[in-house]
């Protein structure tokens, strides 16, 4: 039996109160995160070709911690799972070395070819990114083993354990692997029936966690940002 409080309010709807107040303070946080980023013509100009293609582009927020990650390796090799129309490519390479060059990897080479002008249209030159179109696992075996600094994955959620797999063959130690969506838009904490890609998520999740190889760190930002470094 729930017992009404003096204002003739029970616990339960108290909290409710209390869930939809943390709730909305949170969106306004990320709201805010995410308008504090500042976005050039270039990241404009790329996202809006994104949407224009049905893509779903990183946020802001997430974008700016791409290129913080970036910075933060002092990344002179990174490699990107999924391309798009180059709005997280921008992110990294904002944030990487002057000398960095991002290997970047898509099934689709006419996004590719929007993210090689929104790069252009950036100021970087030609020889700061290396496009290569295919799937992601037939590309990523062909790879450098411990070539690179950092790997962003925002490619097939369904793929995710593998690319944890290549990532930890492809990084040096100290490098980072960072995936993208893991929240899957609130649905990977979700007590409900899920489709298997939320289940795959989790698994991910939990191989990061427990992986002895990683040191991760789960950032709320965006849908989500699973990092971790490789001991």
């Amino acid at each position: 039996m729930r017992v009404p409080d003096a204002n003739g309010y029970s616990h339960a709807q108290a909290t409710r109160g209390q869930e939809r107040v943390i709730t909305g303070n949170r969106q306004t946080s990320w709201a805010f995160a995410d308008a504090f980023v500042a976005e050039d013509e270039a990241l404009r100009w790329a996202r809006d070709r994104a949407r224009e293609a049905g893509l779903r582009s990183v946020s802001p927020g997430t974008g700016a911690a791409l290129g913080l990650l970036a910075a933060s390796v002092d990344a002179k090799a990174v490699a990107e799972i999924g391309t798009g129309c180059g709005v997280s490519g921008l992110h990294l390479l904002h944030g990487m070395r002057p000398d960095g060059v991002l290997t970047t990897v898509d099934p689709e080479p006419e996004h590719q070819q929007f993210a090689r002008q929104a790069f252009r249209i950036c100021g970087f030159a030609s020889n700061r990114a290396r496009f290569i179109p295919g799937p992601a696992l037939d590309v990523l075996p062909r790879l450098a083993d411990a070539g690179y600094d950092l790997v962003f994955c925002d490619g097939d959620r369904l793929e995710y354990l593998d690319y944890l797999a290549e990532s930890l063959r492809l990084l040096r130690p100290g490098g980072l692997v960072v995936f993208e969506g893991v929240f899957a838009n609130g649905r990977t904490v979700d007590s409900g029936p899920q489709p298997t890609e939320v289940l795959r998520l989790r698994e991910l999740l939990r191989a990061v966690r427990e992986s002895p190889e990683l040191i991760p760190s789960l950032l709320p930002v965006g849908d989500g940002l699973l990092c971790a470094v490789k001991r």
